[in-house]
């Protein structure tokens, strides 16, 4: 029991050295498992083509090695765009929204994973936020509709975002018995939880292959601004000069 933990910890201070998802040297620190998997479209000759992260929690209870923060994490605000459109940090991390646009943000969210509202602030400012807790928080601009992103906080470092072909390869991860776990942007939270499942996972490649998602997400969905109501239908903020 005590050599299997010892394994644990080395194989996930691998996987915190390597970014997540590298690939490390397997061979000073004994057996490891690789997951590869994609997701596809339920509807005929429809790509998703939407951003989407996988992660693993261990089903015996074994916690997951500290995911601490790696330098900085920043959703910068340019040309009405957060940048990036996602991001994946521990929970704990603190992330800036630095405004670079010649006019004021209003950055906020009011979702599960971290509510919260940065009020306005002007242009060469920057405010943080901490986010404590796990979950995925959708944040958008109070005075630009067409602004969104997302901020994935999460308490593993076995995680994956797809790539371009909307496939995922995890490697480096320790055997054992885990929980899949979802996220695609649009989907519904219960069709996410349907698409979860239990996996082994021994010293070996397991391929998962295609995992069907239901029902393409609808990009650019209109949300409401922070007081729950419809975005004003001007064009032209009166906060931009």
């Amino acid at each position: 029991m005590l050599k299997k933990r010892f394994t644990w910890l080395l194989l996930c201070a691998a996987v915190l050295a390597g970014g997540g998802v590298l690939a490390q040297d397997h061979a000073a620190l004994g057996a490891a498992a690789e997951l590869r998997l994609r997701i596809i479209s339920s509807q005929p000759h429809k790509h998703p083509a939407v951003p989407a992260v996988v992660w693993l929690t261990p089903l015996d209870g074994t916690p997951v090695v500290s995911f601490p923060p790696r330098g900085h994490y920043t959703l910068l605000q340019k040309n009405r765009t957060f940048v990036p459109h996602l991001l994946v940090i521990p929970v704990g991390a603190a992330v800036q929204f630095p405004n670079e646009d010649p006019f004021f943000h209003n950055v906020f969210s009011l979702f599960d994973g971290k509510r919260f509202d940065l009020g306005l602030y002007e242009a060469g400012s920057s405010k943080s936020v901490t986010f404590t807790r796990e979950g995925v928080s959708y944040i958008f601009c109070n005075i630009h509709p067409e602004m969104s992103s997302v901020v994935l906080s999460l308490t593993t470092p076995l995680y994956a975002v797809a790539d371009a072909a909307d496939t995922f390869e995890l490697r480096n991860i320790p055997p054992g018995d885990y929980t899949l776990h979802f996220w695609i942007e649009g989907v519904q939270q219960p069709v996410l939880d349907s698409l979860n499942r239990q996996i082994h996972l021994s010293a070996r490649l397991m391929d998962l292959g295609a995992v069907s998602i239901p029902k393409i997400p609808t990009e650019n969905a209109e949300h409401m601004n922070k007081f729950g109501k419809p975005y004003d239908s001007d064009t032209k903020s009166p906060y931009e000069r």
